[in-house]
């Protein structure tokens, strides 16, 4: 059986989903497809989150690109990020190495470390624009240097989060650069926070597949029904409002990340 022949209608369809998510509002691979691996499916957390990385790389890649044409990524954002994100990235993956994933203790973990990472992408994503009114005045103080360095920081915490959980890039990863780069338009922040996943969880993804946790037949469904997803929720994107979206998936994620951690 080749792997097309084994593209699964219902992985095809949760793909389609999240791609239209992550087109739209440049969040929704880790925070979405591996709860829905793992809870809906049954999937093994550390192949869910493995998995996950590799799909959600091929699916940004796409985003990327239709961002790419409609001028909305921010190169120079893209590579600070890139430049802390990689580096901690291979870090944790040896670190990782070093512990049994299969195991039920490492799969306990990495459900608690997942459900956390949910919480707090939702708290993000309700308390957002409060936290950006609150914070953004003694942000916008700091020099061109020091929010250089800020976003390279960014970039490495992103790095750790995700390659443990998958969760992160997006929605952290956008609240954190509508801090740093408060003038820049949201579409540009959106599309630079999608092209910088690509190399993140490209690299996060190869590692979980030298540790043997990435289902390729899995990963073959749910491309199938991400890529026509992400193609679509891009062009949507500048005209489907953010406020109509943000509090399904802030909703969805607290349900999700509470039945994860308890």
């Amino acid at each position: 059986m080749d792997l097309f022949s084994a593209v699964n209608p219902g992985f095809m369809v949760s793909g389609f989903f999240v791609g239209l998510l992550i087109g739209q509002t440049g969040m929704g691979g880790g925070s979405l497809m591996t709860p829905i691996l793992v809870l809906f499916f049954g999937v093994h957390p550390a192949t869910a989150v493995g998995t996950d990385l590799l799909y959600a790389s091929a699916t940004k890649t796409v985003g990327t690109l239709v961002h790419g044409l409609n001028r909305t990524v921010d190169w120079r954002i893209v590579a600070r990020l890139a430049s802390g994100s990689v580096p901690a990235t291979l870090i944790t993956l040896l670190v990782i190495s070093q512990y049994d994933s299969s195991g039920p203790t490492s799969q306990r973990i990495i459900s608690l470390v997942l459900g956390v990472m949910l919480l707090l992408t939702a708290l993000s994503l309700v308390f957002r624009q409060r936290f950006v009114a609150l914070v953004g005045p003694v942000v916008e103080k700091i020099g061109p240097r020091q929010t250089a360095r800020l976003t390279v920081l960014t970039g490495a915490v992103l790095g750790v989060l995700v390659t443990i959980s998958s969760v992160g890039a997006g929605a952290l990863g956008v609240t954190a650069l509508l801090l740093l780069y408060p003038r820049v338009r949201m579409s540009v922040i959106v599309g630079s926070d999608i092209a910088h996943a690509v190399p993140l969880t490209l690299v996060a993804g190869i590692g979980h597949w030298w540790l043997g946790a990435v289902d390729w037949p899995l990963l073959t469904s749910l491309l199938s029904g991400s890529i026509p997803g992400i193609i679509l929720g891009s062009y949507l994107s500048a005209h489907i409002p953010d406020a109509v979206l943000r509090p399904i998936l802030a909703t969805t994620l607290v349900l999700v990340g509470g039945r994860l951690v308890f």
